[in-house]
């Protein structure tokens, strides 16, 4: 007798639904960022059980629990630390890493630079809205010189990072800005870092409607510019990429700055993982070795 074996289900929108509805506020830019993400997964119909969306703190992080794929709402600025352990885990799944700018570029700065030198593969969205909006307001990483917040009522006096230069110096190997406005061509950014093979970075400018007046909606309408409406600009050329990267005023450019394939990922550099997926492979522990640590570290 013949085994019947089910098709694989074709995945929709509604599928990518999660438990819970987002809570961010009526116009927030998250909004975009999670729809393209839904939208991304379900124009390459990669099944929710083989992707992971991994986050840390802030209103953004709140990811996980809005889209319906395997998630971990970790610590503050330490996401991208438990991706790489599960992309080691676990090489096979796609994995997704949200956040915001406080999260991913002050307190997780640290591991944002690592992760990308070591090549990891997976994608890591940060929804940057240039203010830390989970705790009401004050200066995030990315705010701009003048800025007045909570914290520095008389204005910012701090230099805001460049994530875009920061990634190039730090050996990214696909470097992206999107815009949260712009459906159509950040649901392709994120396409593209999804089939990338290696570290995936996407900035997206995502607007805090309650706390950040200044980098508004109206604010970038007339200022972003996509790379990809240029002919002549080339993403594999990394000091174009700089040089475009250092762009702000009158002209802030969006699109895929920079890629290069010829990195080897972290897990294909590990000849311990040749042989497939740690999860799949025989660990080589004693059980009761195994049960001792769980119950140790529970």
């Amino acid at each position: 007798m013949a085994t019947v074996v089910a098709a694989p289900k074709h995945l929709v929108m509604a599928d990518l639904k999660g438990k819970v509805d987002p809570d961010w506020c009526p116009g927030c830019g998250d909004f975009g960022v999670l729809a393209a993400l839904q939208k991304a997964l379900v124009e390459l119909q990669i099944p929710n059980h083989n992707v992971i969306t991994i986050s840390g703190i802030g209103c953004s992080s709140n990811t996980p629990g809005f889209i319906d794929t395997y998630g971990m709402h970790t610590l503050h600025g330490r996401a991208l630390a438990v991706a790489t352990g599960v992309k080691l885990a676990n090489h096979d799944l796609t994995v997704l890493v949200t956040g915001g700018d406080g999260d991913g570029f002050g307190i997780g700065g640290n591991h944002f630079g690592h992760t990308m030198r070591r090549n990891v593969d997976l994608l890591y969205i940060v929804m940057d809205n240039q203010i830390y909006g989970l705790t009401t307001g004050q200066t995030s990483p990315t705010s701009r010189i003048g800025m007045k917040t909570k914290s520095m009522p008389f204005g910012n006096v701090e230099a805001p990072v460049n994530p875009i230069s920061l990634a190039l110096a730090a050996g990214a190997t696909f470097i992206a800005r999107g815009y949260s406005a712009e459906q159509k061509h950040l649901t392709e950014l994120i396409k593209q870092g999804i089939l990338h093979k290696g570290f995936s970075f996407l900035d997206v400018f995502s607007p805090c409607v309650t706390y950040n007046h200044d980098n508004t909606y109206q604010w970038f309408r007339p200022r972003v510019k996509k790379l990809e409406d240029d002919p002549a600009y080339d993403p594999t050329d990394w000091v174009a990429a700089m040089e475009k990267s250092l762009l702000w005023g009158e002209e802030v450019p969006i699109g895929k700055f920079f890629e290069r394939t010829d990195v080897s990922t972290l897990h294909e550099a590990e000849p311990v993982l040749d042989a497939g997926p740690l999860v799949h492979n025989d660990a080589r522990i004693p059980e009761e070795v195994s049960r001792a640590f769980i119950e140790e570290l529970m």
